[in-house]
């Protein structure tokens, strides 16, 4: 069963000189129970997607149903449905306030759920055992680490118990032992809670290990969507890299022959370098072929495309070169989108960032922006 269904989901921002595309038209489903990563650079459409998603933004045109509501006639039932843990970047670092202690955080927002006092101490001491989060229930906010205060944050969006949870680039600014840990946690949301757990990322690595499956966004569009190896098939294949004992223009014509073989080179130091459909299942095959023609192998090594290369061949960008500007593009966004012109593409990009920028200050002003819930 579907818990997000989007059909032609757009969005149109005006400026002063030309009427920009944000988002142009995006379809996707999501089943309960999954993992998804959506994937974009910066200016696609990826934030976009997600306020309207989360109705933080009105869509120009479209129908989505998230978590059994309808996007447009029921935002107030979204709402109530979902959690939604932003970005923790600017004045709001995710919507904790500093000052507070991590009890009140977690009291403060099952109130604003119109949980009762009994039923919100239940949740959040059940969150602060989930969530490794013992021992700080009386710690103010801004003693905790960074990884501590993304954990704290999460849990403020599913104080209300959603079916789904929408997570904005969650492991961002983590050092690399506490992004392994939030992961745990993350994968913890699906098989602990049953929660449905939809996150954007820059980490290509994060999508790789955590999403069942992953949507790419470009120009306002998906352009690809699959499962992480689907889409690394989708590439070229994997490669095999080998290396015989002599005889290698032998070795090189059995294997060009062979109908599982896509494409095969040599380089100067005398090695093969095959494109195959399936790895894992073509080295056997390939090892028999030689070992039927008595060619011995010296070395034989398999690897596959990985997530980047996928992001690189279907925007013709690198995501990890990308996100090294994501902020600068997101500061600067508001003013570039008042003069957008030029390509299509750098209009796009101008008006995501506007768009970025003005949701910030909507969550800024919000008393807990940790999640899209009842406070509207």
């Amino acid at each position: 069963m579907s818990i997000i269904e989007a059909q032609g989901l757009a969005r149109t921002f005006k400026s002063r000189k030309r009427t920009v595309e944000a988002v142009r038209g995006v379809d996707l489903r999501v089943s309960g129970g999954e993992i998804v990563g959506f994937l974009g650079p910066n200016g696609a459409g990826k934030t976009t997607t997600l306020r309207m998603l989360t109705t933080l933004l009105e869509p120009t045109a479209g129908t989505a149903t998230v978590a059994g509501a309808d996007l447009l006639r029921d935002p107030v039932g979204v709402r109530r449905r979902i959690g939604y843990v932003p970005q923790a970047i600017g004045q709001t670092m995710g919507g904790t306030d500093p000052g507070a202690l991590v009890e009140e955080e977690l009291h403060e927002q099952a109130a604003l759920y119109r949980l009762g006092k009994a039923d919100a101490r239940r949740r959040a001491d059940q969150l602060i055992a989930q969530l490794d989060l013992g021992g700080l229930d009386r710690r103010l906010v801004k003693t905790l680490s960074g990884g501590q205060r993304r954990r704290l944050e999460i849990a403020l969006g599913l104080v209300h118990e959603p079916s789904l949870v929408f997570l904005d680039e969650p492991t961002t600014g983590l050092d690399p032992q506490s992004r392994s840990n939030l992961w745990d946690h993350i994968r913890r949301l699906r098989s602990g809670m049953g929660t449905t757990v939809f996150l954007t990322t820059h980490y290509l690595e994060e999508a790789d290990a955590l999403c069942d499956r992953v949507f790419i966004i470009d120009h306002g569009v998906i352009v690809a969507e699959g499962t992480p190896d689907e889409l690394k098939r989708r590439v070229s294949g994997d490669v095999v890299i080998l290396q015989v004992n002599g005889a290698r223009q032998r070795a090189r014509e059995l294997l060009a022959a062979h109908d599982i073989v896509q494409d095969v080179t040599a380089t100067d130091d005398g090695t093969l370098r095959l494109n195959v459909a399936h790895g894992a299942e073509a080295l056997p095959v390939l090892l028999r072929v030689l070992d039927d023609a008595g060619v011995t192998m010296a070395s034989i090594n398999l690897s596959r495309p990985t997530l980047d290369d996928v992001f690189l061949t279907m925007t013709g960008r690198s995501l990890r070169d990308d996100s090294a500007s994501a902020r600068q593009d997101g500061s600067a966004g508001a003013g570039a989108a008042g003069d957008a012109g030029g390509s299509s593409g750098t209009a796009n990009a101008a008006a995501n960032a506007a768009a970025d920028a003005d949701a910030d200050a909507a969550d800024a002003g919000s008393a807990d922006s940790a999640t899209a819930g009842t406070r509207r």
